[in-house]
């Protein structure tokens, strides 16, 4: 409030300071917040900045990203696309911003389960980002990263094992151990595990998972509730039940009261939790009543 009284609502530094409100509104899962005012934002910064500002560019990735956090790929995947060819022929092809916008998109991509045109984005970003950025750079630690849930999506388990298990090694030495990226790691690499039915390796990487980024995030960080979802799932595929469906529950409660009834993750926790329920509970046979002659 002080800085649009000082500056004016115009104001560059004000814009950018409300977009900043919207990542961290984003940041915690408030998405119904989020997203309006990066709509308002970026509308503003076409207005006074023009489409192709730096600064307009950065919003207009915001949103799109905020969409696709939402769940609502028909509006990410077109925007990502705009943002990313005015990326390109603004800032050009290798400039970081661009390869970010083309690793979203990818992202974007597959969660609209397009994963044909995912993975050889994926793959040409990749390769783009270790010759621009370097290996160890962040962007393209988060490539490979994303390479590897791609591959992973599409049954290349081993492919995807072996990178999430370079990944978490390169993301410890670079960022620590306590890094969000590297916590995501972990959580990754565990879920290639359980993939490949490696249940004895991932149920307790997920546990640590769960405990560090409590530790690290707190209790009802997004981050912490997907952990917590994943290791429920986990003990489903052990067949330990009832330690599955208590967590399912105490995670749709926090889910609900935190996030918000209608958002992905609080619905991808409730749809667990009733398949779960139907596979504890299943419905009696019903059998055809016999005709009478």
């Amino acid at each position: 409030a002080g800085r649009v009284r000082v500056l004016g609502p115009d104001h560059p530094d004000t814009l950018a300071s409300r977009n900043n409100l919207a990542v961290a509104y984003e940041s915690v899962g408030r998405l119904g917040e989020a997203i309006p005012l990066f709509e308002e934002v970026a509308a503003d910064q076409v207005r006074v900045l023009g489409p192709e500002h730096p600064d307009t560019l950065f919003s207009r990735y915001n949103l799109a990203g905020a969409y696709r956090s939402a769940g609502r790929v028909g509006e990410a995947i077109p925007l990502y696309e705009e943002v990313l060819a005015d990326r390109v022929r603004v800032l050009g092809p290798d400039h970081p911003d661009t390869l970010a916008s083309r690793n979203n998109l990818a992202r974007t991509y597959e969660s609209a389960g397009r994963l044909g045109e995912a993975i050889p984005l994926y793959e040409q970003t990749l390769a783009d980002s270790l010759r621009v950025l370097g290996a160890d750079h962040p962007g393209a630690l988060t490539s490979r990263n994303n390479l590897a849930c791609a591959y992973q999506a599409v049954g290349r388990l081993g492919e995807a094992v072996a990178l999430h298990e370079q990944i978490l090694a390169d993301r410890l030495r670079v960022l620590g151990p306590d890094h969000p990226d590297t916590l995501s790691s972990r959580n990754n690499l565990a879920g290639a595990y359980e993939s490949a039915g490696r249940l004895g390796e991932a149920i307790p990487l997920y546990e640590e998972v769960l405990a560090d980024r409590v530790r690290v995030l707190g209790d009802d960080h997004p981050h912490t509730l997907t952990s917590r979802n994943n290791l429920a799932h986990a003990y489903q595929a052990a067949g330990r039940h009832h330690e599955a469906i208590n967590l399912f529950k105490d995670t749709l409660k926090v889910c609900e009261d935190t996030l918000s009834p209608g958002h992905p993750l609080t619905t991808t926790v409730r749809e667990n939790l009733e398949t779960l329920e139907r596979e504890m509970n299943p419905a009696p046979a019903s059998f055809p009543e016999s005709s009478e002659e």
